[in-house]
C-alpha cells in the first residue's frame, strides 16, 4: 500500500526540470490510473514520486495524527533524513510555482481511499515554512502565497 502524490497547476512548465534523486515530477499520462483524477481542478496534472517510486518517501501526516499539523521534525516523532529533505525539495518546487502567479492544487492519497473521502484544506504558504512543510494523507491543499 502506498501514499500518491499529485498536483494540478495552470503553469504550462516542464515540471521534469525539478526532477532528482529525491523528487520526481511525472506528466498524469492516464487519468483512468488516478482514483481522485476527477478532484485535479487545473488543466496540467504531475503525478509526485519520491525517490521510492511511489510518494512515500516524503514527511505525510497520517488522519489520526493531523492534530500535529505542519511542523518541523521533532526527535521524538521519528522521520528519516530523506523523507525530510524530499519534502523540503517539493516545498521549494511548490514555491517557485506559486511565486510565478500560478494556482497550484496538492493532493496526498492513500491508495484505496475514495476521492469522497479527500478533505480539502486551504494552505498559505506564507505561513508554513520549508522545514514545518508536510503533506496530510487523504487531503487536498489549496496552496497559495500572498507575499511575493
Amino acid at each position: 500500500m502506498c501514499n500518491f502524490v499529485y498536483i494540478s497547476t495552470d503553469s504550462p512548465d516542464d515540471l521534469k526540470k525539478y526532477n532528482s534523486d529525491l523528487v520526481k515530477f511525472e506528466p498524469i499520462a492516464d487519468p483512468a490510473s488516478v482514483l481522485c483524477y476527477s478532484l485535479l481542478k487545473n488543466q496540467n496534472k504531475w503525478y509526485v514520486a519520491s525517490k521510492s517510486g511511489c510518494s512515500c518517501t516524503f514527511r505525510h501526516l497520517l488522519p489520526e495524527s493531523l492534530s500535529l499539523g505542519f511542523h518541523e521534525p521533532e526527535s521524538w516523532f521519528k522521520e528519516d533524513k530523506d523523507e525530510i529533505d524530499a519534502t523540503c525539495e517539493l516545498y521549494r518546487v511548490l514555491m517557485r510555482i506559486l511565486e510565478s502567479g500560478y494556482k497550484l492544487e496538492l493532493i496526498d492519497h492513500w491508495c484505496d481511499t475514495s476521492p469522497d473521502n479527500i478533505i480539502p484544506l486551504d494552505v498559505n504558504l506564507d505561513d508554513v515554512s520549508e522545514k514545518e512543510f508536510r503533506l496530510f494523507e487523504d487531503h487536498k491543499f489549496y496552496l497559495k502565497k500572498n507575499k511575493t
